[in-house]
Formats: structure tokens, sequence, C-alpha cells
């Protein structure tokens, strides 16, 4: 029996077992965590880093361009062309909100009861323990000695509250208190911009895409083509848009553009533009640019004008209109067609950019679609011209310039940029006709010198000449006796050779350019005795052949016998000219040249268009998350507390002390000025204990 007993007190106490936490509990501690709202903050700021340097809901042929397939697709996988919509940016977003909610939700009781209570129940013991203690001893009455503590507490801004507990009185004061509630603040900003973004992030345009409600036009069609099902009516929530509209014209939509399409939203009202003006630096960049707009609205009694600019927008109805971009606004041009068969017929077009016309070229049937009109073209002032004119001036505006494409009936197409003007290069004026077969290449320039009168008649006309057969094999016949002449050799048999060989080289020519010609003759030559020196006498048959007609063209131009053509420097220089040109027509890749006659200027003003109703929201977190941070830092809470009790001499103890646990070395002057007011009021009565300065 004693052994059991032994054995039973020796035997150790067990544990209670701890109370298991139920899976709410666990959720509702992993949801309010410290480390998880970090966590979704440091996610959240690094994709807004990403939106602010990646650009935002650009066409998708642009990031292609940019990044390649490989990083477009993976970029296009993670939404990061649109983060603040993207489906992953919201769900955070909406994961912070609920965890910093829970986190103030749970903590707000902790909070409240820390600024509303005094904490009275305090001893004489932990006052003594204070770094900021004072006693005194005085025969005062106790309800005095409470009124002058309470008094000084009041002085320097404290809240008090007082408590007897039996002999002893407790006198508890506080202030700055505030701090605590910014803590609250700032969890409460956190969800108020959470919110707001979220708002913005138009999750209810995302629930219709999902839902089949509405779909994304990715096809280029007029605004009155598009299907119903790709509109959003108005006020259908947060979006960013653009639309361009030209001078004199309206618009009641924006388009906003999603991923690879797009959708139309329809607006509230109906924006007009009376007109749009832009000024250049020297340089020929935009200085400044500003529409005057008039915004129609049913609620209004009379239209709003007002003229924006870029960084000056127009708010109306919760719509901020921003001065963007601007674009041709469909510019009229009276354009000339030069057939390059050498028919001579020259074609008369009227139409405006962004038209698409059906054109019979020859035995082609192409699509000229209209693209593009620059009013100013500025380069830098060749040094040359700078010499030769004495001009000061450091650019130079070579004039306007459009843009065009010609398509075949197979759909391939070659891209034409013209200037209307010629274009001064080392001293000798050119007319510029670029050329590139896709928009990822550079333009290649067909240089058309310009003649006396500053057009490209001379020019045309020799090039029609060089397809006229009589009019070749006349000068073929002349070139060669002329050079058969210089020779020595009189015979009428070679010469008429000669003249034949010249008349298939030209065919070659207009074909093929030099470089076709060149490769015809050394095939010919292959084998022959003198080789170098066929070549070299082939050439200049066709060269003399070129030049013949050349002068032939000259005297029916200037209406004299060919035999009074001039050839000085200048003709000599034109013929060289024209000749490359010849050349290069041949890899022009377009069976016309157009240049442009005159043209009925009209500009278009970008607009972007957004409507943010979640702004006002965020702005208001903000405006919380400032005073919250302003309340956590510059605000410290402190407590003093004083006790009195009566003392076996007949004399009674006041013992004041005070806590601040934030800035104790600001509070010790504080505490200190405090103590001073005591002994103020207390006077003479009142009498330090020893030791007792803390």
């Amino acid at each position: 029996m004693a052994e059991t007993a032994a054995s039973v007190a020796s035997t150790p106490t067990r544990p209670r077992a701890q109370r298991r936490k139920g899976l709410g509990a666990i959720w509702l501690e992993f949801l309010g965590s410290m480390n998880l709202a970090i966590s979704l903050l440091v996610v959240v700021s690094i994709s807004s880093v990403i939106g602010t340097v990646l650009p935002q809901n650009q066409a998708y042929n642009e990031y292609l361009i940019q990044f390649g397939p490989f990083w477009f697709e993976v970029f296009r996988t993670l939404n990061l062309y649109d983060v603040y919509s993207a489906w992953w940016f919201l769900a955070i977003m909406g994961f912070l909100v609920l965890s910093t909610g829970v986190c103030v939700t749970r903590h707000m009781p902790s909070v409240w009861r820390e600024i509303t209570r005094y904490r009275t129940h305090v001893r004489e013991q932990s006052l003594m323990a204070l770094s900021q203690h004072r006693r005194w001893r005085c025969a005062e009455a106790p309800a005095q000695m409470a009124a002058v503590a309470e008094t000084a507490f009041h002085a320097h801004g404290f809240r008090t509250r007082v408590e007897t507990r039996g002999d002893a009185t407790v006198i508890a004061g506080m202030k700055g208190r505030a701090t605590r509630m910014g803590y609250v603040l700032t969890h409460v900003a956190v969800v108020v911009i959470a919110v707001g973004a979220l708002v913005d992030g138009n999750i209810m345009l995302k629930i219709r895409e999902m839902t089949g409600d509405l779909a994304v036009e990715t096809r280029d069609l007029p605004v009155s083509q598009v299907p119903g099902r790709s509109w959003l009516e108005p006020e259908s929530g947060s979006f960013r848009g653009n639309v361009t509209i030209p001078e004199e014209s309206n618009s009641g939509v924006a388009f906003l553009q999603v991923r690879d399409g797009y959708v139309v939203q329809e607006l509230p009202f109906e924006i007009f533009v009376e007109d749009f003006r832009i000024d250049h630096y020297p340089n020929g960049m935009p200085r400044a640019y500003e529409s005057d707009l008039v915004i129609h609205d049913p609620t209004l009694d009379e239209p709003i004008r007002e003229t924006i600019s870029v960084n000056h927008p127009l708010t109306h109805r919760g719509h901020t209109i921003y001065q963007a971009s601007f674009n041709d606004g469909g510019t009229r041009l009276h354009l000339s067609g030069h057939p390059l068969d050498g028919s001579g017929q020259t074609m008369d077009i009227t139409a405006r950019v962004f038209e698409n016309l059906q054109l019979q070229l020859g035995r082609l049937e192409q699509t000229l679609e209209l693209e593009d009109f620059q009013l100013f073209n500025v380069n830098r002032t060749d040094p040359r011209a700078v010499e030769r004119t004495g001009s000061r001036d450091e650019f130079t505006n070579i004039g306007p310039s459009f843009n065009y494409t010609l398509r075949d009936e197979a759909g391939q197409a070659r891209e034409f940029h013209n200037y209307m003007a010629p274009v001064e290069i080392d001293g000798r004026w050119y007319y510029l006709h670029g050329m590139r077969p896709s928009g990822s290449e550079r333009f290649q320039y067909l240089h058309i010198p310009a003649d006396e009168q500053a057009s490209m008649d001379t020019f045309l006309a020799f090039h029609q000449a060089l397809h006229d057969r009589s009019r070749v094999d006349r000068a073929a016949q002349r070139a060669a006796d002329a050079l058969l002449t210089q020779m020595g050799v009189g015979s009428r048999d070679m010469g008429q050779r000669v003249a034949g060989t010249a008349h298939d080289m030209m065919g070659t020519l207009l074909d093929g350019g030099f470089a076709a010609v060149n490769a015809q003759l050394e095939e010919r030559v292959m084998g022959a005795n003198r080789p170098d020196m066929l070549l070299a006498f082939s050439r200049s048959v066709l060269q003399r052949t070129l030049f013949e007609v050349y002068r032939d063209v000259v005297a029916e131009r200037d209406g004299v016998a060919l035999a009074a053509v001039r050839t000085d420097a200048d003709q000599r220089a034109f013929f060289e000219d024209a000749m490359n040109a010849v050349s290069a027509t041949a890899d022009y890749g377009a069976p016309m040249l157009f240049s442009l006659d005159h043209f009925e200027h009209r500009q278009a003003t970008g607009l972007q268009i957004t409507h943010a109703p979640g702004k006002n929201v965020v702005y208001a977190g903000s405006g919380l998350l400032i005073l919250g941070i302003f309340m956590l830092f510059y605000v410290s809470q402190r407590r003093v507390w004083a006790m009195i009790t009566p003392g076996e001499d007949g004399q009674h103890q006041l013992l004041v002390g005070g806590a601040n646990q934030r800035r104790p070395e600001q509070f010790e002057q504080e505490f200190e000025d405090l103590a001073d007011t005591v002994d103020q009021h207390l006077g003479q009565g009142g009498e330090h204990a020893p030791n007792d300065r803390g």
C-alpha cells in the first residue's frame, strides 16, 4: 500500500491538453496576419511597377514587334499588357481587402480598449518603478492634493479620470491616444484604396465577356457597322478609351483596346471638334497642340465650349477628356498618276486620306490605299546649301508628303512615300519617291531629277521616249554612226548592227536596269578575243543612245532643232541623274508614279477619354492613409498617474509618475514641467521625499 502511494506520488501530473483551434480560427488568423498583408502589398507594388514600365492597352502587333514571338506569348499569358484589369491582379486586390479587413476587425477591440482605458488600477510599486516619477509629502488634505494634481494634468493637456480605492486616491491622465487610431486609419485606408482599385478594374466588363454577353471586335469596321454585342452602354463602369475626330466633325463613342481587338463605349454626350491647332519647334517636332471642343449633352441647357491641350483636360459628368494625339483628318489630295509603261496617259485622281480606290493600271487591277499626309517635313539644312545661299537656318522644311499603298488582286502590297516638292541634295534637286515591300523595312527612294522649271516633265518625257521604238531606233542609229565615225569605221552594215544591239540593250535597261544590261553584255562577250573592249564599246553605245534620246526630248521641249540643243554641264548632270532614275524605275515595283499637285488640308484630334468612378474612393483612401501615417509617426501616447495615500505622521503622500515608450527623451522634459507645476501649486506645504526624483 505504501509502495502504491509512493508510485502515485512520483507519477508526474499531466498538463491539461491545449484546446485545438478550429479551421475557421486558423483561417482568420492566417487572413489577419501581418506576413500575408506585407506579401500581398509587395506583389501589388511589383505589379504596379510592371504596369508603369510596360505600356498598357496597346495593339498586340506593337507588342509582337517589340518583344518577339516568344516573350510576346509569355507576357500575354500573364496578362501583362493590361495589368490593372488582369484577373490575378484583381484577385490579389480582393484578397488584400479581405485580409486587411479581417486584421482591422480582429484588432479593433483591443485598440478601442487601449484608447478608452485610463488604467486606474496601478500600485505604488509600479509607479516607483517608472523612470519618470516624483513624490511629495505635505499636510494638505487628500482632496486638495488630488485637485492640485488634476489641475496640473489638465494644464498640460491630459484627460483625466479619478478613482478612490480605500484610503488611496488615483488620478489617471492620458493624451496622444490618436496614435492608436493611426493604426486603424492606415489599415482602413488600404482597404478603401483597394476597393477603389477594384471598382476601376472594370470587373463587370470581364464578367460580361466571360458569360458571352460582350464580344471583342477584331475587324477594322466603321463604327456604324460594329455589331451590338461589341458595344458598351453609357455609365457602364470604368474605362479608358480613345477616339480620333476630324475638324468640324463629332463623335459620341470611344474605342476601348481589349487584347487584340476593341469594344465601342457609348458616351452620355457628344463631342464636336470646331478646330485643331498645332505649333512646331524649328526641328519640326510638335511644340504644343490644342482642340476647340463643344460638348452637346441632353442634360444641359447650353452646350459647353472649351479648349483643351496637353495637361489641360476637360471633365464633364465624371468623364475626363485629354488631348492625347493628332492625326490627318481626311485631307483631300489631288494626284497625277504617271504611267511607267510609255503610254503617256496621265491619270488624274482626287481622293481623301484613308480612302481606297480601285484602279486599272494597264492590265492590272490594283487598290490605291491613301494612308497619311504630312504637311511639314523638316530636315537639317545641307551645309553646302548654307555655304551657297548664306542661309543661317539650322532646319529646312522640305514641304508636304503623302503615304499610300498599292495592293494587287492577290493581296500583295507595297508602301510608298512621295514628296510634293523637289528636295535639294548635294546642290541638285530631286523629286523623292520612296518604296518599301513591307512595314519592317526602310524606304528606298527613287531620285527623279527636277528640270529647269522645277518639274518632272522632262524626265517623264525622256522615260516615255525610251519606250518609243522608232525614236530609240533613230537615236541608236545616230549614236552608232557617231561612234563608228570616231573609230574610223564607215560600214553602213556595221552601223545597223550596232544600232540593233543598242535597241536590245534599251529593252533590257527598262526591264531590269543597268545591272541586267551588264549581266547580258558579260554573257554575250564570254569567249570573245577582247571582252573588255567589247564591254566598253557596248556600254558606250548604250550611253550614247540614251543621250541622243535625251537630246531629242529637249529639242522637242524647247521647240528647236536637234543640232541647236546645248549640252552644258547642267544638262550633262541632269542626263546622268535621269539615266540613274530610269535604271531605278525597274525596281520601283509599281506601274505608275503618283505626284501631288495640290491639297485641301484637314486635321483630326486624338482624344483619350477616361471614366474612373473609383478615383474619388482612392483619393479618400489616400487621405486616410496620410492622416493615419501622420498619427502613427508624429503623435505619441503619454500616460501619467497621481496617487495620494495617507501617512503615519499626519502628512499625506502624493506620488506622480509617467510613461511614454515611443519618445522617452522628449517625455522627460515634459514630465519635469508637469512636476514643476505641481510644485508651484503645493507651495510651501510641499516637501520632497528623499531620493524621490526619477
